[in-house]
């Protein structure tokens, strides 16, 4: 083998491990680290029980699909404060409306999806068009759904969902669950879109200069509206996933989960750049993993819940930090 055939293969494999996003390298170090203490400290189950192991893909399903919309939203420069509240309207009208009717799902389920969408609708308008600042506006559109949904339904569960319903939360194909061939599909869709799709170019470039984006003929006001759209309807199969499973909605089961701020932490974790025009879905994917991992790992340690949100808060702290001073070292 001749010199440049080396240096040739050698350049290969670096384009190869850059390639790969940083988080997965941090996700690695999580795993190892998690089953070692449970190996030490708990039961060792985690990596003997495969039972364990799917549940952490379960476990990540609702916060995973909606942190893929949140990763359209944070490309184009924006942000989604509303998905959490979208999450419990769907769950809430879901049950509401099927009443444990099998026949009404098809109806349901379109019936949600353009609620969703209108829910985005509003977000992207009210922030190109009447320009305000997407935090601004998502956190008010989901304090008025929040208001809606507490005024209204003020008790507790409501409706039900039929037991077919109730399949994408329990059953599979095969040994695969149902939930995890949606995140999948979500997740290809989402990949699918930003890489090989024309709005997926404009939204990297709206995202990484607005003004230039204008200047290019770009109709960034359209492109940011689809991307607030895509980041509600992601909401809504959220929804839909977690009312399958508990069998009934309830308003603060989005809340609950902090899907809203949960899904902003994974999606900058994984590498997408708060100011816009950088990242992916295969990034927030492994930030989605992280957050799946410690918890399971806390739960078998026995962490006390409230310590498990400082930890948690540290190491989110930790990730982008280390991923701060890299991108900055490779920038020099």
């Amino acid at each position: 083998m001749t010199t440049k055939t080396m240096i040739g293969n050698e350049i290969k494999r670096e384009n190869i491990f850059k390639k790969i996003p940083q988080v997965y390298y941090f996700l690695v170090i999580v795993t190892i680290v998690g089953i070692t203490l449970d190996q030490v400290f708990a039961n060792g189950n985690i990596l003997s029980n495969p039972v364990i192991l799917r549940n952490i893909l379960v476990r990540s399903v609702a916060l995973g699909i909606v942190a893929v919309g949140q990763t359209f939203v944070m490309i184009g420069a924006s942000i989604d404060l509303s998905v959490a509240y979208t999450i419990s309207l769907t769950a809430v009208m879901t049950s509401l409306i099927i009443q444990g009717d099998p026949a009404r799902t098809p109806m349901v389920i379109v019936i949600v999806l353009l609620t969703g969408a209108f829910v985005g609708l509003i977000n992207g308008l009210v922030v190109t068009k009447l320009n305000v600042n997407a935090f601004i506006a998502t956190l008010g559109t989901g304090l008025v759904i929040k208001g809606i949904l507490n005024g209204t339904f003020s008790s507790g569960s409501m409706g039900s969902v039929p037991k077919s319903f109730q399949a994408l939360g329990y059953e599979g194909f095969g040994p695969v669950p149902y939930s995890i061939i949606l995140l999948v599909a979500v997740l290809l869709i989402g990949w699918f879109i930003l890489s090989w799709t024309k709005y997926g170019a404009h939204l990297y470039a709206v995202g990484g200069n607005i003004l230039i984006g204008r200047l290019s003929g770009l109709r960034t006001s359209r492109v940011l509206i689809g991307a607030h759209i895509i980041s509600s309807l992601t909401a809504v199969f959220s929804g839909l996933f977690i009312v399958s499973r508990l069998g009934a909605g309830t308003p603060w089961v989005g809340p609950d989960g902090i899907y809203d701020l949960e899904s902003v932490a994974t999606t900058v974790i994984g590498g997408t750049a708060l100011s816009g025009g950088r990242g992916g879905v295969f990034g927030t994917l492994a930030g989605v993993l992280i957050f799946g991992v410690i918890d399971t790992v806390f739960n078998q340690l026995g962490v006390d819940t409230y310590l498990k949100m400082v930890l948690r808060g540290a190491i989110i702290i930790l990730a982008v930090a280390s991923y701060s001073v890299r991108s900055k070292r490779e920038a020099a």
